[in-house]
């Protein structure tokens, strides 16, 4: 985060400020990822649909292609950041299990061959997955599509899809612990190193100096309109 998105602080509360500026500089600092990279992951951060921050998409937008992201790097991490909504599915599911089977009937999707597809195109099986598949088979294939779309197309590297997924899931209006541990897991069978994924989990952790940047003029304003 830029220090001229906190002016407003500054004035404010200088010492805090200065202590926003240190926090939020610190993945920038020190990290092995490079600079598109970063900020591609505050992008994912930002535009995920548990936070929609306009103003910190469009400064990763922008930060990203000033150092060199294309347009097709940007929608791919879009769609990337665009499979969250799933959670309520991997999640709720298994809640299901106990209660009677469905009373849908059935679309004779074979239900091995779809597991051995999203093995095949998305490179990796979790178990959460397995009570969608059983109970939902059409929805867990045409989730399967939707998913599969940025992976095949290869724009990012495995590597930093991964990344993105792990910032998502570690954000706080997220908190995803299942998601989290499936992906820093495959990052790592990618190629990711513990430092990569300190630096995604800093970026991560500093959305919350967004409260000043929200917060601050809308203070103002009131002070302005009340005095």
């Amino acid at each position: 985060m830029p220090p001229h998105s906190l002016e407003p602080l500054r004035a404010a509360a200088p010492e805090f400020f200065a202590a926003c500026v240190e926090l939020a500089s610190v993945p920038h600092r020190h990290s092995t990822l490079d600079a598109k990279t970063r900020e591609l992951i505050a992008l994912a951060v930002n535009a995920a649909v548990t936070h929609l921050h306009e103003p910190g998409i469009r400064r990763h937008v922008r930060g990203a292609l000033d150092h060199g992201a294309t347009r097709a790097e940007i929608m791919e991490t879009f769609q990337l950041v665009a499979v969250l909504g799933i959670h309520a599915a991997s999640t709720g599911f298994p809640l299901l299990r106990d209660l009677a089977p469905s009373s849908r009937p059935d679309d004779g999707t074979d239900r091995e061959a779809a597991k051995a597809e999203f093995v095949r195109r998305r490179g990796y099986w979790d178990e959460s997955w397995e009570d969608v598949l059983q109970r939902a088979p059409a929805f867990f294939s045409a989730y399967l599509n939707f998913s599969a779309i940025p992976w095949e197309r290869g724009i990012l590297e495995p590597k930093v899809k991964e990344l993105i997924y792990i910032a998502i899931d570690a954000s706080a209006t997220h908190l995803f612990t299942d998601g989290l541990k499936v992906h820093i897991d495959n990052a790592v069978n990618h190629g990711a190193t513990p430092d990569d994924i300190v630096t995604v989990l800093e970026i991560a952790s500093t959305i919350g100096i967004q409260t000043l940047e929200i917060g601050l003029p809308i203070l103002q304003e009131e002070l302005d309109r009340s005095g």
